[in-house]
């Protein structure tokens, strides 16, 4: 083999190990099978994939991207804390971010965001259906992603998605908290939000991605409020 063609094909098998890598630990970290504040070990997961050191280091840093991660200053790693004592800060943020780019998609919005939304809408009920939490939350995240980015203010929507993916296990417990059974309820929720936005109604859609917002903070609080063992698991 040539020796361009085999630099390439080395290049296309590590790519592929630091994806397979980052979403292994990624669904790992999601679904809290890796705690908040777990050490990763280098050399134990380059054990684990059956790989060099390399790639399990792109794919560490890819998470540390996603906040899923921290480098610390010895150069080891760990999955990134839940600062579960300030959170009432970040659901303060997700909420005004919900209720603002959803009041910019009703005023902003051309057909093709409908299609994309009304589409992801169906992916999120199948997989509620299917009681496939990562999905639920992988498809919730992108849900309200092409929400904000039908409201076409580039500002909001980058803080928006950095709350998104920063929220991601805050979501994974949400679906916990009901077994991982959400209630049709609540995926209604959704398709109002989405009939306010097409009939372009700026203040039905303050109110009810407000309401959707609080109504996701009150079912973590009283999860939390309940199950004092989260303090332990945590």
């Amino acid at each position: 083999m040539a020796e361009p063609e085999h630099e390439a094909l080395q290049e296309r098998k590590r790519g592929s190990g630091v994806k397979r890598v980052y979403e292994l630990l990624r669904d790992e970290i999601l679904d809290l099978k890796l705690p908040p504040g777990s050490p990763i070990d280098e050399v134990h997961l380059a054990e684990r994939f059956g790989m060099s050191r390399t790639p399990i280091r792109e794919a560490l840093v890819r998470l540390a991207g996603e906040g899923l991660v921290e480098t610390l200053p010895n150069r080891s790693a760990m999955v990134s804390n839940i600062d579960f004592v300030n959170l009432h800060t970040f659901f303060d943020a997700i909420t005004l971010m919900y209720r603002v780019t959803t009041r910019l998609a009703a005023q902003y919005h051309r057909p093709e965001d409908l299609d994309r939304i009304r589409a992801l809408q169906v992916s999120y009920a199948a997989a509620v259906d299917a009681q496939d939490a990562l999905a639920m939350v992988a498809i919730n995240r992108d849900l309200h992603a092409a929400i904000a980015e039908a409201g076409r203010n580039p500002y909001f929507t980058t803080l928006t998605l950095r709350l998104l993916d920063e929220g991601r296990r805050i979501l994974r417990l949400y679906y916990q908290s009901f077994d991982d059974r959400l209630p049709r309820e609540y995926v209604d929720e959704h398709e109002a939000i989405i009939a306010a936005i097409a009939a372009r109604d700026v203040d039905l859609c303050d109110r009810l991605a407000r309401a959707h917002a609080d109504q996701i903070v009150r079912q973590v609080q009283q999860f939390f409020a309940r199950d004092q063992r989260m303090n332990v698991a945590l």
